[in-house]
């Protein structure tokens, strides 16, 4: 189980030959402990915007850092162990993350994804320098990463249940971007709005043969066939999304018009498509293989074809390698630099006809995530998601949230065609 991972984490139990030398271990301990604390919360006070206040578990002790606010008020208070600040200092947002799986800090006021969301912003991790040990530990999470195949990788998050799936997502089970026409759009509605603009950009209609890589649970193609009375065929390495999808193709009747297969897209064979599409599959595509992400897709494409991608991209020189995220959440996972993908889409004889940033609109899908888990999370098997999971999963969405407020990553959605010029329409949509 998770929790028995993060025990794993915890600081040994200090041996040794007697009480005093105990005593004395323990007294280094705490002087560590203190002067990490002391540290952390002066690169906090120096960076912050806005208050937040800290209560040290088993003292009174309880400080505010960051400016003053005109009334007196703090956005956050935190519950924190004193050992915690030596574990952010040497292992910044993954010892953070792993803290709050143990229970080691918690939220009393505010909300967590508003905590992040601070400390992105003012660049915290910026301030506090990158230690060997976060260095050398991240190296490891990533060897841990290479040394597994790329479909074990993925079958572990997307096989991990469709029940904690169900548990926050929409009714179709889209995991990616949503996007925002109202205010007032419930997840449902941020999906739907998604997945027509995705099928409006590719000028979907009736007949069109349709190819979905990365598919997950089916939901662009259950849509493009109801809505734009389109065939299709998916691939997945889930064999949990594929029965769910398949199950629901049969529930809704369109069993003979779209099928999904569990594979690898790397394995299939040239085949004429008329749109091939790619919702959320090159975040776990390495970047030295985009040419061959670009040479499958444009392989499929028939005469006039379009196809379109849409991934989490960096604005970054270089893709950076969350360790939290990589130990948890998405094994093996990138973050998509456009410069990259429109390179290796032209050396591929696809041509780059429309590029749209989307990226703020994963606000409002991330915080809706982050509700619909906390709000059903009690319904969750304990067997299966003990209390560890729960935070860490918890802890994962809230990241998502503040990294879609403030930071450098966004969603990039390019459309192409196969070098075949087309009836390019004047506006996008």
């Amino acid at each position: 189980m998770l929790s028995e991972t993060l025990a794993r984490v915890r600081r040994p139990a200090v041996a040794g030959p007697g009480d005093r030398l105990r005593r004395t271990l323990h007294e280094v301990d705490a002087r560590a402990d203190a002067l990490a604390q002391s540290t952390f919360l002066a690169a906090l006070d120096l960076a912050l915007d806005e208050p937040v206040r800290f209560r040290i578990d088993g003292t009174d002790t309880e400080i505010v850092v960051g400016p003053a606010s005109a009334e007196g008020t703090v956005g956050c208070t935190v519950r924190i162990a004193p050992r915690v600040f030596a574990e952010i200092l040497s292992y910044g947002n993954l010892g953070l993350g792993e803290a709050f799986m143990r229970g080691d800090f918690a939220m009393l006021e505010g909300r967590l994804d508003d905590l992040l969301t601070v400390l992105l912003r003012c660049r915290v991790d910026h301030r506090l320098r990158r230690t060997q040990r976060l260095a050398v530990r991240a190296a490891l999470i990533q060897l841990r990463n290479v040394a597994r195949s790329r479909q074990d990788l993925i079958r572990g998050h997307y096989d991990t249940g469709n029940d904690l799936f169900e548990a926050f997502l929409d009714r179709t089970l889209t995991y990616t971007c949503g996007y925002q026409l109202s205010p007032d759009d419930s997840l449902d509605q941020l999906q739907l709005n998604k997945l027509d603009r995705i099928c409006r950009k590719l000028r979907l209609r009736e007949g069109l043969h349709l190819l979905d890589l990365g598919c997950g649970f089916g939901g662009l193609l259950m849509f493009a066939a109801e809505h734009y009375g389109t065939t299709g065929v998916g691939v997945t390495l889930s064999a949990a999304q594929q029965e769910w999808a398949t199950a629901e193709l049969t529930r809704r009747g369109l069993r003979g018009r779209v099928e999904i297969r569990v594979d690898d897209y790397r394995n299939l064979r040239a085949g004429t498509f008329d749109r091939v599409v790619s919702v959320g599959l090159l975040e776990h595509v390495p970047p030295g293989e985009y040419p061959g992400f670009c040479r499958q897709v444009a392989g499929s494409l028939g005469p006039g074809g379009l196809a379109l991608t849409h991934a989490i991209s960096t604005t970054n020189p270089k893709s950076r390698h969350d360790p939290f995220i990589q130990r948890y959440v998405w094994p093996g996972s990138h973050q998509v630099r456009l410069s990259a993908l429109v390179a290796a889409m032209e050396d591929s004889g696809l041509a780059v006809i429309d590029v749209e940033s989307i990226g703020r609109h994963y606000v409002p899908t991330a915080l809706a995530w982050l509700e619909n888990f906390k709000a059903n999370r009690a319904s969750l098997d304990r067997k299966r998601y003990d209390a560890v999971f729960c935070r860490m999963w918890e802890y994962w969405l809230s990241c998502c949230v503040a990294a879609a407020r403030w930071s450098e990553a966004t969603v990039h959605q390019v459309l192409v065609h196969g070098g075949r010029s087309p009836d390019v329409p004047l506006h996008r949509i």
